[in-house]
């Protein structure tokens, strides 16, 4: 299990960085105050309603970088300093997650194909680790023969699911930073420097889901390589 500690070593470091990078670009743009003087609320409704989205609530979250859009109730959950703020980050963000709810409304193919699985992969995160972990162990005491074999495979293929959810995931976020920013220049709701500001932070953000798909495809990968010296 050496070579997974190196893995998730790297893949630590690399996300430490992105996650405090990030950080420190919200905290940045924070201090780009809006010149249309509009809180993240506002914004997330003017958005809202300009797509012509009326069943959706923007409602406050405690918490930093907490924000979320969930589509069982169909809510816009914005952490409370970007509920407030009048600034570039809280724009970025509160639009961004607009972008999930147009998503929603419009029925987008990949965030349809992340709800319908957001189930399963649930369950297989929880149980992953412990079946692969179990497996191996198995197999270095070799209990059963070569149950210990199948059962790590098993652990496996739920790791697997979780690989694959994780790069779903990146289209989504993808899409709606798109959407975010287009509607932003569009709808004329930011200063050009306040749009390069709230497209920065967005970039930051998005790197967050991509460090933690390629480290869970390293994980996973190197897993099946243990699997397959194993036959």
């Amino acid at each position: 299990m050496f070579g997974y500690y190196i893995i998730a070593g790297i893949f630590f470091l690399v996300s430490w960085y992105v996650s405090n990078k990030l950080k420190s670009k919200f905290k940045e743009y924070s201090q780009v105050h809006l010149q249309n003087g509009m809180s993240g609320k506002e914004i997330a409704e003017k958005m809202l309603a300009d797509n012509g989205i009326t069943d959706v609530k923007v409602v406050s979250v405690a918490g930093k970088l907490t924000d979320h859009y969930n589509p069982a109730d169909k809510t816009v959950n914005l952490s409370e300093g970007v509920y407030m703020q009048r600034n570039a980050a809280a724009a970025a963000v509160a639009a961004h997650e607009c972008g999930h709810a147009v998503q929603h409304a419009t029925a987008y193919s990949w965030l349809k194909m992340r709800s319908a699985i957001v189930p399963a992969v649930g369950v297989a995160s929880k149980l992953s680790n412990f079946v692969i972990m179990a497996g191996l162990i198995m197999t270095a005491m070799n209990i059963m023969g070569a149950l210990g074999n199948v059962v790590f495979f098993i652990g496996i293929i739920l790791f697997a699911a979780t690989t694959v959810f994780a790069f779903i995931t990146l289209p989504v976020e993808y899409d709606a930073s798109n959407r975010a920013l287009a509607w932003l220049e569009s709808s004329k709701m930011v200063t050009p420097q306040e749009h390069d500001g709230a497209k920065d932070a967005l970039k930051w953000a998005a790197r967050t889901y991509v460090v933690a798909a390629l480290g869970s495809l390293a994980t996973l990968l190197y897993f099946i390589s243990i699997f397959m010296g194993r036959r």
